[in-house]
């Protein structure tokens, strides 16, 4: 039924919370999972100014959260489970869901953290972003 399953993390132990979840179901439906890091982009009118040195703050920056990924993959592959991974940049909830379409992925699965009807007002959730905004189908579960 899901050939792809879209698997957004940010590096913290409560988004990895998800990854039984889409192993199980991975491993049930002989799906391919797909591990999705997004690197946040301010809008250009609230990003800093471009500081020489920063490019290589960037790259080490890129460099570790690609070995993050790697060494995910590395675990589920040795659980015979099919993936893959991908770093990108954008507003997280929207790179999550044009990901999603152009990689055709059939569900995307992520953990949230408890928030407050407060918090959702004021600071909004991606995952809450991503239920109300997806044409497919969102696995979450609570961290």
């Amino acid at each position: 039924m899901y050939k792809r399953i879209l698997v957004p993390l940010d590096g913290t132990s409560s988004a990895e919370k998800i990854l039984p979840h889409a192993k199980g179901l991975a491993s049930d439906m002989g799906s391919e999972l797909i591990l999705l890091y997004v690197i946040p982009t301010a809008v250009a009118e609230f990003a800093p100014p471009a500081r020489p040195f920063a490019k290589d703050l960037v790259y080490k920056e890129k460099r570790k959260l690609v070995r993050y990924l790697k060494d995910l993959c590395a675990k589920l592959e040795k659980e015979n489970i099919r993936v893959n991974y991908l770093l990108s940049e954008g507003g997280i909830a929207e790179t999550i869901l044009e990901v999603a379409d152009l990689m055709e992925t059939d569900v995307i699965a992520m953990a949230t953290n408890k928030h407050s009807p407060t918090q959702l007002l004021l600071l909004g959730s991606v995952a809450y972003d991503v239920v109300r905004r997806s044409p497919l189908p969102v696995l979450v579960i609570r961290a």
